[in-house]
């Protein structure tokens, strides 16, 4: 294990910044939570909702029938997306 010793108003000087950008992003998720955002449903939540398989979820988006987003490996849906493919399902 590798020791570091650094001077205590560098360390200060450290802790300081960090609170700061910890006070930036906690502003920024508060600025973001009261504009209509709801919760993101993942695929366990969308095919509970729908009833439906993975593989029939994979083929909505694969053929454009629900819009999504990924980030990474994960597959997020908009509540109101998921809502609107119920919708055209009970319409048919």
């Amino acid at each position: 294990m590798e020791v570091i010793n650094i001077e205590a108003g560098a360390f200060e000087a450290m802790m300081n910044r960090f609170e700061a950008f910890t006070q930036k992003v906690e502003n920024l998720c508060g600025d973001h939570q009261d504009k209509g955002l709801h919760r993101w449903l993942d695929n366990q939540d969308v095919c509970r909702i729908l009833n439906i398989s993975k593989r029939t979820l994979q083929t909505y988006r694969d053929n454009s029938t629900l819009a999504y987003t990924q980030i990474n490996h994960k597959i997020f849906y908009k509540p109101e997306d998921v809502e609107a493919v119920i919708n055209k399902l009970k319409s048919k």
